[in-house]
């Protein structure tokens, strides 16, 4: 078994540290550790270029124009059992280049289109995408902070997880922590998360070799996770959107809607079980979002070749041309 460690922080700061106490923990249970400073390597932002969706779409399989670090680290990914991510928080979310990993991770990475560009690929008499991108996996995040300015990173921490269908096993967060090397409560929830982290990974193998198609199929309404429970009852999410004048809620995670109702002194979403089918981590969920997406980029495709599509981009290009890069130009 395979835990990787991917930290976001400064160099041998509180959140390479932190990751390595969890490591450690996770090596004491006898697994491989690896461990990533993401500064380390070149992980630049997505273009929007769609070239991702568009090479699954047309059955091309995993495309990219980006020529940097992030699909090698997407194989570090896909080979480990167990992911761990330690990302400092700036202003209560998760850091800037979180989200660019998380960007980079979908559309072209996500498992409703992978298993819509597999169909297409086996049907066109191509051998597929590769078993390994649908097997499941365990994933923890950890926000580092140093105020009380932290509640909206769980949510773009899971969201990491939501595009490839992965196992959130652990989604913590930790407030005032400048000197959280010095804080023993943090540092022991550090050395639990890494021994859950093992635990999960090793019943999620055992499940893997037990599914008789794709593992992320079979083990999609399977719940791993190990933290606190949530508000929503289906990812454990804690984010809302509240629909203005309506009292209808929709969990920003999983996308579920409901209503908001206090239960034995907490919040619980309530929503109607025939529409658990469309949640984000579900592999029907997914199913039905690949095909919108198979459709609109078709869609897209087609309409390169209208005239008034291209009339109308003319137009507006000319417009104004965009300021140049002051730094580039010198």
């Amino acid at each position: 078994m395979k835990i990787l460690g991917v930290s976001l922080g400064t160099k041998n700061g509180n959140n390479d540290t932190m990751c390595r106490v969890a490591l450690e923990e996770a090596q004491k249970m006898g697994a491989e550790i690896e461990f990533i400073h993401l500064f380390d390597w070149d992980i630049q932002t997505c273009s929007g270029c769609v070239a991702c969706s568009r090479g699954l779409v047309t059955g091309k399989g995993m495309i990219c124009t980006r020529k940097d670090d992030f699909a090698a680290l997407y194989e570090k990914m896909v080979e480990a059992d167990g992911l761990l991510f330690v990302d400092p928080i700036y202003e209560s979310g998760a850091s800037g280049l979180f989200h660019i990993i998380t960007d980079r991770m979908g559309p072209g990475h996500d498992t409703g289109l992978l298993f819509g560009a597999n169909m297409q690929m086996k049907e066109a008499g191509k051998e597929g995408l590769p078993d390994r991108l649908f097997q499941q996996k365990a994933c923890s995040f950890v926000g580092i902070g140093g105020s009380d300015w932290a509640v909206r990173v769980e949510t773009d921490h899971a969201m990491l997880a939501m595009s490839p269908g992965w196992k959130v096993i652990d989604n913590d967060f930790f407030s005032w922590s400048k000197d959280v090397i010095m804080q023993d409560d943090k540092v022991e929830r550090m050395k639990e998360i890494g021994r859950n982290l093992v635990e999960a990974a090793q019943q999620i193998i055992e499940d893997n070799a037990n599914c008789h198609e794709f593992p992320i199929a079979e083990l999609t309404e399977k719940s791993y996770w190990k933290g606190k429970e949530g508000a929503c009852p289906h990812c454990q999410g804690n984010a809302f959107y509240i629909y203005p004048g309506t009292t209808t809620a929709e969990c920003e995670l999983c996308g579920l809607q409901g209503t908001l109702k206090i239960k034995n002194g907490a919040f619980k979403l309530e929503f109607d079980p025939a529409t658990e089918w469309h949640a984000h981590d579900t592999i029907s969920g997914k199913k039905a979002h690949g095909d919108d997406i198979f459709e609109n980029e078709g869609r897209l495709m087609n309409l390169y070749k209208d005239p008034e599509f291209k009339a109308r981009k003319a137009h507006y290009t000319a417009v104004c041309e965009p300021t140049p890069s002051p730094s580039k130009n010198n």
